[in-house]
C-alpha cells in the first residue's frame, strides 16, 4: 500500500502535512525534473522549433541527449502533471464532500488563481507555460465532479482520442492535397517570428523580451489551445478515478491495472513514438514547412505521451511496493511543484536571454540536459532547506490563501527544548 494518511477533515482547507500521500509528492518531483529537461531546449533556441524531433545535425552526446528527451521526456511529463492535477481535484472534492462544505466556490477560486498564475509567467517571463492551459481545463473539470467513477476513463480517452483523430484527418487532408501544407505567407511570417525571437531573447532588453511574449501569447498559444486544453482535461478525469476508485491509495487491489499501465501501455506508447520517429525523425509542426510526413509522426508522439505518462505512475507505484525509499527523495520538490516551476522559468531565462547571461542559441543538447539536471538537484536542495522552517512552498502558500480567503500559517512550530 502507498503510504497514505488522509483522514476526513472538520473544515475545508489546505491540506495539513500529515495528510499528504508521499508518494503523490514523489511522483511531482520526478515529473518536475521531466519538465526541466523538456523546457530547457525552449530557453535556447525559437519556441516554433523546440520539441520538433532529433535534429540530424547533431551527433555524440548531443544527438543521444536529443533522442532521449525526445523519446522518453518531450510530452510525457506536462501529461503527467495533468494527472496528478485531476487526483488533487478528486480529493479537494472528497475532502469537501466530507466537511459538509461547499466545494464550487472555493475550487473556482483556486481555478482562478491558477488562471492568473499562468498568465503572469506566460506574459512576463517565459512563453511555454502550461499552467494557463491547465486552469482552462480545470473550469471544464467542475462539471465532471459528479460524473459516474466508470464514466471517467472513457471521457478521458475519447478526449484524447478526439484530437489524435482530427490531427490525423489533418494529415491525411494534407496527404492528399500534395502540398507542403501552408504558403509563403505561412512560411513568411514564421520566418519574421523566429527573427523577432532572436533579436528581443538573445539581445533584447527585458521590456523587450515582454513584448514579444504577448505577440507570441496571442499569434501561438491561443492558437494550440484547441488541442492542449481537452488533452489535459482528459488526464485530469483519469486522475480524478485514480482518487475515487481508490487506486493510488491501495495499488494492491488493482495489480492488474498498474501491471497493464507497466507492460501495455507503456510499450504501446514507446512503440508509437518509435513508429514516429521511423516516419520522420525530425517533424517540423510550423505552417510553411509542414508536409504529411511531420503531421503523422508528430500526432503519433502526441498519441503516445499519456500512455507512457500512465506507465510512468504505474512504475513508481510498483517500486515503492517494492519497498523502495528513493522515490521519497523527489517529495520535498514535489510539495512546492509550481514555486520551482516558476523558478525553472526564471532560471532559464536569466542564463540564455539577453538581459541575463546572454547565452540563447550558444548551448548545444548535451550541456542544455546536464544544465538541467544540475538545476534541479540544486531546486532539490533549496526544497529540503525551505521545508525544514516552512509548511508551503512560497507560491503554494500564496495560491493557498487565495483559494481559502484565509492565510495558512506559513512557518512550522517551534519545537520546545528541554530545560
Amino acid at each position: 500500500m502507498i503510504p497514505n494518511h488522509a483522514a476526513p477533515v472538520a473544515a475545508l482547507g489546505p491540506l495539513p502535512l500529515g495528510e499528504r500521500i508521499d508518494a503523490l509528492d514523489a511522483l511531482r518531483g520526478i515529473a518536475l525534473l521531466g519538465i526541466a529537461l523538456m523546457n530547457v531546449e525552449s530557453f535556447t533556441s525559437s519556441m516554433l522549433d523546440a520539441g520538433t524531433g532529433i535534429d540530424p545535425r547533431q551527433a555524440g552526446p548531443d544527438r543521444f541527449a536529443d533522442g532521449f528527451v525526445y523519446i522518453f521526456v518531450q510530452g510525457k511529463f506536462w501529461t503527467l502533471f495533468a494527472l496528478l492535477f485531476g487526483m488533487g481535484f478528486a480529493t479537494m472534492s472528497e475532502r469537501a464532500r466530507a466537511a459538509g462544505a461547499d466545494f464550487a466556490p472555493v475550487y473556482l477560486r483556486r481555478s482562478c488563481g491558477l488562471l492568473a498564475i499562468g498568465l503572469a509567467h506566460s506574459l512576463l517571463l517565459w512563453s511555454g507555460d502550461i499552467l494557463f492551459c491547465y486552469a482552462l481545463a480545470s473550469f471544464a473539470l467542475l462539471g465532471l465532479r459528479n460524473a459516474p467513477r466508470g464514466a471517467l476513463w472513457p471521457i478521458g480517452g475519447l478526449l484524447h482520442l478526439t484530437i489524435v483523430a482530427t490531427l490525423l484527418t489533418a494529415t491525411a487532408e494534407i496527404a492528399v492535397a500534395g502540398n507542403a501544407g501552408g504558403g509563403a505567407g505561412d512560411t513568411a511570417a514564421e520566418n519574421a517570428l523566429r527573427s523577432a525571437e532572436a533579436a528581443a531573447y538573445a539581445h533584447g532588453s527585458y521590456a523587450e523580451a515582454v513584448a514579444l511574449r504577448w505577440r507570441y501569447f496571442l499569434e501561438q498559444n491561443l492558437s494550440t489551445l484547441w488541442v492542449y486544453v481537452p488533452m489535459a482535461l482528459g488526464m485530469f478525469a483519469i486522475g480524478a478515478w485514480f482518487v475515487r476508485s481508490g487506486a493510488i491509495v491501495d495499488p494492491a487491489r488493482h495489480h492488474r491495472l498498474y501491471a497493464g499501465l507497466r507492460w501495455g501501455a507503456g510499450l504501446l506508447g514507446l512503440a508509437i513514438t518509435l513508429g514516429g520517429l521511423a516516419i520522420d525523425s525530425e517533424p517540423v509542426l510550423v505552417g510553411g514547412r509542414l508536409s504529411a510526413a511531420d503531421m503523422l509522426s508528430a500526432t503519433m508522439e502526441l498519441a503516445a505521451a499519456p500512455l507512457m505518462s500512465l506507465a510512468y505512475l504505474a512504475w513508481l507505484v510498483r517500486t515503492l511496493q517494492r519497498g523502495a525509499r528513493w522515490p521519497l527523495l523527489f517529495a520535498p520538490a514535489g510539495r512546492m511543484a509550481l514555486t520551482l516551476y516558476l523558478m525553472q522559468s526564471l532560471a532559464g531565462t536569466l542564463v540564455f536571454y539577453g538581459y541575463g547571461l546572454g547565452l540563447w542559441g550558444q548551448v548545444s543538447r548535451a550541456p542544455q540536459v546536464l544544465g538541467a539536471c544540475v538545476l534541479f538537484v540544486l531546486q532539490l536542495a533549496f526544497a529540503q532547506a525551505w521545508f525544514a522552517r516552512f509548511r508551503y512552498g512560497p507560491m503554494e502558500w500564496l495560491w493557498r490563501w487565495f483559494t481559502y480567503a484565509r492565510r495558512p500559517a506559513l512557518r512550522r512550530a517551534a519545537v520546545p527544548t528541554s530545560p
